[in-house]
């Protein structure tokens, strides 16, 4: 009787080693996957960036071409996110708030677009803009011009924000905003001071991946052909493929994936940082 109390000790560690060991195995497959399909492509370019040596990295970093088109993407990016911000947040306080007929299909709408391709924006931009669009006459060469871009992106990314502003206005308690009316807030006031406060955690989210994705925007630059309007992923595109210029194209490809990594390490801090400081507000 004695022996087996103390095998019991023995036999649950290798109860425990045995499960350790079947959960690990369940872990092979997703690793594989995302080895064979991202980390080796990613190696892969890495590597043919370096086929010139150092030499190709310094003649790409000290061009002009490359410093003209990061400071374009920064750009687009920063500025469509803006605009992102703005419009989602003032469409998603309309929808939640301000009861309208018709507010439900306009909400189905929104999720609709998070389905489309980004091409399609810049297609229905040259039926407007285009020479021969509705506004092509008066809209000059808007079309082909950075602006153009910036508009397109505010238009197929809005969503992206509007929709977690969305879910967290649903949240906020009727009796919050009813308690904060009767007190004596206009409507301006129970948004600045209620409304926002709440949902600034959505907005963040929303606006972090909004950026995150204008800042890789291709399809949307590519279709419209804007002049003057080279950014990243075009600059890869127009080595790679127009140019053949391989190892200077993989350099640009790794700038960026470093700058889309690095991005996303600082807004995910941001991000916990937000809601810790909200954890302790509460």
């Amino acid at each position: 009787m004695a022996a087996e109390v103390l095998n019991l000790p023995v036999s649950n560690q290798r109860r425990s080693a045995q499960k350790a060991w079947s959960r690990s195995i369940w872990l092979l497959p997703p690793l594989l996957l995302l080895a064979g399909l991202v980390v080796y492509p990613l190696v892969l370019v890495a590597g043919q960036s370096f086929a010139g040596g150092f030499v190709t990295w310094r003649a790409v970093i000290g061009s002009a071409e490359f410093r003209d088109a990061l400071v374009r993407t920064v750009q687009i990016a920063v500025s469509a996110t803006i605009g992102c911000l703005i419009v989602g947040t003032f469409l998603a306080v309309v929808i939640s708030f301000v009861p309208f007929p018709g507010a439900r299909i306009v909400s189905g709408l929104v999720d609709a677009m998070l389905a489309l391709p980004s091409f399609l924006v810049a297609l229905s931009f040259t039926f407007i803009y285009g020479t021969a669009g509705i506004l092509g006459a008066i809209s000059g060469g808007f079309l082909t011009s950075p602006w153009a871009v910036i508009l397109a992106e505010i238009t197929f990314y809005t969503p992206f924000v509007m929709r977690p502003l969305l879910g967290a206005m649903g949240q906020i308690p009727r009796v919050q905003l009813d308690v904060a009316a009767s007190l004596g807030g206009g409507p301006w006031r129970v948004l600045r001071t209620v409304v926002l406060p709440e949902v600034r955690p959505a907005m963040a989210a929303g606006g972090s991946l909004t950026l995150l994705l204008t800042l890789n925007e291709f399809g949307i630059v590519l279709f419209l052909g804007a002049r003057g309007t080279t950014t990243l992923p075009m600059l890869v595109h127009t080595k790679g493929i127009v140019m053949f210029d391989y190892p200077s194209a993989c350099v640009i490809a790794v700038v960026q994936i470093l700058l889309s990594i690095g991005l996303y390490v600082a807004l995910r801090a941001g991000l916990a940082r937000l809601g810790d400081h909200r954890v302790a507000l509460d």
